[in-house]
């Protein structure tokens, strides 16, 4: 086992903290090492708990206890590393072996860069003792001292060139770098040094800062977490109530009309007590009657004949009715109405939406858009096209409202909204706060129908001027025979055919931009979601010869 153990190096358990061999070594779940002191001392001067090796984050400081294995190694190693001269230990994979050894090659402990060669301490010892060799330079063990020549001259890198920013040897610094900026090693890393320290600052500054942000995203995320579930409670308790509101009223009108059958029963109950005692009358006077009939001694019939032809008292039993069907049709009507506003309700859309000055959605419902053309008419919302707006190959006729894209610029003074580049136009209303649909016949090859905040650029050529390639502006474009929609520079084709007049319908309160077919039936091409946040002004692009024409509504068309 002894023997085993020669074949370990001590940097195989170092801490990368100290860069030392371990003490009172601890080991993390991510399977890193370190000491003791030395991990405590660097969790204590950080703000969250992470591994200084591979960075992985603990959500909650773990508690440190000696690794009790590791250190009985350690403490093995340290008394074979004590037992064994330095010159004994054999190179491991990942050491330096000694280059003048035979055979099986013993650890190097030093590199000399003027042999270029690395010795262990039984070969290293003529460097301390050969006066030529003494004036040799030792460094720690490298395995690259073939990257410390000059490869064109063969000699040690002695110097650093600032003009070619490269390492040289003493012949490169005489010949073809002798005009240039030199200076020695050591120099010139003392002041990368500096730079690599302010480099350093830099990066732990970041990286506090993000594991800082990293600390309130997962605080945010539970605290999200902690509201979703409150808010369904809240919802779950709100239609459970209003369940229990149906069934009590269920409950209810079952309890009064039970009520009402139990007193109509006992009517019933008591009626019919009566008629029976009235049919058992009725047929003993029958049979009396009867027994009168027949009989032989006219002296009895005559005796007791006024008696038994008195007919007996009829009340007004034969008035009384059972009340056979119960009728409700107020409350019916009632509660198919209600039954028909609750399916409606369920139909509704749950919208999230983002006002201005909050980060996390509300959600409202709202009822469905309208479907058919005369319910999109009820928001028609009449247009007129800005002449300020106007890109001078545009031409404006009809009261504004229709435009035509000539080859010949006209004569529009200076305006700082206008389109210098764009053959674009924007309208003067800005739509905010509700809904409105408009409807536009179009004409020609190239054409761009769309919204765009006030903030959209004018002047330029440049995307963030053209309509749906920013984010400040959205649009529905006909070019090359198809159709597109533009948003934010991201554009999409959509298969339909094409048709002259486009019905557009905002819903700037949800968030919605939709853009319809409109002939016998309305056909959607395509619908924006978003979070609107500014009003919006409806514009136009137009290709050469093409036109745009805004028509005129009234909730009457058909």
């Amino acid at each position: 086992m002894a023997e085993a153990q020669l074949f370990v190096s001590q940097d195989e358990f170092t801490c990368s903290v100290c860069l030392q061999t371990l003490t009172d070594p601890v080991s993390l779940h991510c399977g890193h090492s370190f000491c003791l002191k030395c991990l405590s001392d660097y969790w204590d001067q950080s703000q969250v708990s992470s591994c200084p090796q591979c960075r992985h984050v603990f959500m909650l400081r773990p508690e440190l206890n000696r690794n009790t294995l590791l250190n009985e190694v350690i403490k093995k190693l340290k008394k074979t590393a004590l037992s064994s001269p330095p010159s004994k230990i054999y190179a491991s994979p990942g050491d330096v072996g000694c280059d003048a050894c035979t055979g099986k090659k013993f650890r190097a402990v030093k590199s000399c860069l003027t042999c270029l060669a690395s010795f262990c301490q039984t070969h290293l010892q003529p460097h301390y003792e050969v006066p030529a060799w003494k004036g040799h330079k030792l460094v720690d063990p490298d395995r690259n001292l073939k990257e410390k020549l000059c490869e064109k001259h063969q000699r040690s890198l002695e110097m650093f060139c600032r003009t070619d920013k490269t390492c040289i040897c003493m012949m490169c610094a005489v010949t073809e770098h002798n005009s240039h900026e030199k200076v020695e090693l050591e120099t010139e890393r003392e002041g990368k040094q500096k730079q690599l320290g302010a480099t350093q600052s830099e990066i732990r500054r970041r990286l506090e800062e993000k594991e800082k942000k990293l600390r309130e995203t997962m605080r945010t995320v539970e605290e999200m977490k902690i509201s979703v579930e409150r808010m369904i409670e809240e919802h779950e308790k709100s239609f459970t109530n209003l369940v229990w509101c149906i069934e009590e009223a269920y409950k209810k009108l079952t309890e009064k009309i039970r009520e009402q059958e139990k007193i109509e029963m006992e009517k019933a109950e008591g009626f019919m007590g009566q008629l029976v005692k009235e049919i058992e009358e009725l047929k003993r006077r029958e049979a009396d009657l009867k027994e009168l009939s027949e009989t032989k001694d006219h002296l009895h019939f005559l005796q007791t004949f006024s008696s038994h032809c008195v007919l007996p008292t009829d009340g007004n039993s034969l008035s009384f009715t059972v009340t056979a069907d119960f009728s409700s049709e107020d409350l019916l009507k009632e509660l198919s109405g209600l039954k028909k506003h609750l399916v409606k309700v369920s139909q509704w859309d749950i919208l999230p939406l983002t006002p201005s000055g909050r980060e996390a959605p509300i959600f409202t419902l709202r009822p469905p858009g309208p479907q058919s053309r005369e319910e999109f008419l009820k928001y028609f919302c009449p247009l007129t096209l800005d002449i300020n707006t106007a890109n001078r190959v545009l031409r404006l006729s009809e009261g504004n409202k229709k435009v035509t894209c000539e080859w010949t610029e006209a004569e529009y003074p200076d305006h700082p909204d206008r389109f210098d580049y764009w053959a674009q136009v924007l309208c003067r209303e800005a739509l905010t706060g509700t809904c409105c649909y408009w409807e536009v016949e179009c004409s020609g090859g190239d054409l761009m129908i769309g919204v765009a905040y006030k903030g959209l650029r004018r002047r330029g050529r440049g995307v963030e001027c053209f309509l749906g390639y920013n984010d400040k502006s959205w649009c529905f474009r006909w070019s090359h025979s198809q159709y597109f929609v533009c948003h934010n520079n991201n554009q999409t084709v959509i298969r339909a055919p094409y048709s002259p007049r486009i019905g557009v319908y905002l819903d700037w309160p949800a968030g919605s931009l939709s853009f319809y077919s409109v002939s016998h039936t309305m056909t959607l091409l395509h619908r924006f979601n978003t979070s609107f946040t500014e009003p919006l002004s409806p514009g136009f692009g137009l290709g050469p010869d093409c036109s745009v024409t805004i028509c005129h509504l009234t909730p009457c068309d058909h």
